[in-house]
């Protein structure tokens, strides 16, 4: 496939594209959200995040299987174009910049209510606009100070969610925190048995899950900034998963089994009461920093990845030609700056409408949420993609060091798997109207492709 656009450099290291991967799918909604995943299916969430994993895995390995033999920026939207179609390639890219310029605006929304902690009477519109700031100076100054900045902050959840565990473990089997006496695993089946919400909650939880887990696909956008990307993206995507379960299934693992199911929601954070059950006085104060680099880390993910995908869009003639433009550090310094205003710009009109009407500010809640589908978006395409590529590369896959196991049965499954969770997000009535404004959202850029491209083929 044909690339026309200047190429980034290759300053970031492996550890680094590993970390942006991980840190991307662990957010803020592992720490304060969990409860409103628990909510619908009661312990059995364990095996729901689990399940959710699986599929990523499927996903990855696809995705995987095309990076080793064609590692480039914007991976799995090129592949969408080379091997579904133009328009595939084109809904994953604004789907990416629709997705991560909501979340990131978000993010900002959120790290502001943390500051708020320690500085109660700070103006908040004078906190967003510094966490913005900070943000795109460290996207300007290279990819690979990017890299190292997103590598601490998702050190920094990694450590603390280890932590956490490791004193779950300590409450669960030794009763520490607990007066001496462990509290077992009877909360897992004694409110309800561990399916309280049957197989229709099983789903549920599902459906917002794999918003969790949104943005492990970071991956491949940073292939094109790693050296030695195929080495790289072999080690990353078969530790990754592995790691994310291990922090989600882990954490989630111990909550539930400290804390009856149907009381989390007079707990507060999880996290914060593991540690304060364990005689650390400052909990609070951890896990609002905790939380703090975790808005943080979700904001910098979005600018360093939409960032690269409008930098796409412009060479293909889909976005302004100015988001084309590389700067003498070898970043699409235009993009950022044009994703960091469409968050900045975000941001003042969530300012503006909590002013105003709560009943706004509830909209903003679900545009923030209506990211979720949009968000879906490149793994349906990864699947496509990857039926293609096998069929059209039969001679290199014959030699092929990392190939999706179970071909083709797998990519079938997962990808009826990701269909029947968009089913059961549209039977939710709490997530009905998210999965309608994002799909709502697609078709707004289909009906634009499909009218730019018919004037296009007029004028030739």
């Amino acid at each position: 496939m044909k690339d026309n656009a200047p190429k980034l450099r290759r300053s970031m290291t492996a550890g680094q594209m590993e970390m942006i991967s991980l840190g991307g799918a662990i957010g803020v909604g592992l720490f304060m959200g969990s409860t409103s995943t628990i909510k619908w299916t009661g312990p059995s969430v364990l095996l729901a995040y689990a399940f959710v994993g699986l599929i990523l895995y499927i996903v990855m390995r696809a995705l995987g299987e095309m990076i080793y033999i064609n590692p480039g920026t914007g991976s799995f939207a090129d592949y969408a174009t080379e091997y579904v179609h133009p328009l595939a390639g084109y809904l994953a890219k604004w789907a990416n910049v629709f997705e991560y310029i909501v979340v990131g605006m978000s993010e900002v929304v959120a790290a502001t209510e943390y500051l708020k902690y320690w500085w109660p009477h700070m103006h908040t519109w004078i906190a967003g606009i510094v966490i913005i700031a900070f943000l795109v100076l460290a996207n300007l100054a290279s990819a690979k100070a990017y890299g190292s900045l997103e590598f601490w902050f998702a050190m920094i959840k990694v450590i603390t969610i280890i932590f956490m565990i490791l004193l779950g473990f300590m409450v669960i089997f030794f009763g520490f925190g607990n007066g001496g006496h462990p509290t077992g695993f009877s909360n897992l089946w004694a409110h309800g048995g561990f399916f309280t919400g049957g197989v229709s909650g099983f789903f549920f939880s599902m459906s917002i899950i794999v918003g969790s887990y949104e943005g492990i696909e970071l991956l491949g956008i940073s292939a094109g900034e790693v050296a030695n990307p195929q080495r790289a993206i072999v080690k990353s995507v078969k530790s990754v998963l592995f790691r994310i379960l291990i922090f989600y299934v882990g954490a989630i693992f111990v909550i539930v089994t400290i804390y009856p199911w149907n009381k989390l929601s007079s707990v507060g954070s999880p996290f914060v009461s593991t540690f304060a059950k364990v005689g650390i006085t400052a909990a609070a104060s951890i896990i609002n920093f905790v939380v703090l680099t975790a808005a943080l880390s979700g904001a910098n993910s979005g600018i360093y990845s939409s960032s690269r995908m409008l930098f796409k869009l412009a060479h293909e003639g889909d976005a302004p030609k100015i988001f084309g433009r590389l700067s003498k550090r070898v970043v699409p310094d235009a993009a950022i700056l044009g994703i960091s205003g469409g968050i900045l710009i975000g941001f003042i009109i969530d300012m503006i409408s909590s002013i105003y009407s709560k009943s706004t500010a509830d909209m903003f809640v679900v545009v923030f949420s209506s990211s979720v589908l949009p968000g879906m978006i490149p793994w349906f395409v990864i699947l496509l993609a990857e039926l293609r590529f096998r069929h059209n590369n039969s001679e290199v896959m014959a030699d092929h060091p990392f190939k999706l196991p179970f071909y083709p049965f797998s990519n079938y499954f997962a990808f009826i798997m990701l269909i029947v969770i968009v089913v059961f997000m549209f039977i939710n009535p709490d997530t009905r109207v998210s999965v309608i404004v994002g799909a709502l959202v697609l078709i707004a850029a289909v009906l634009v492709y499909l009218y730019r491209h018919r004037n296009v083929a007029r004028s030739k």
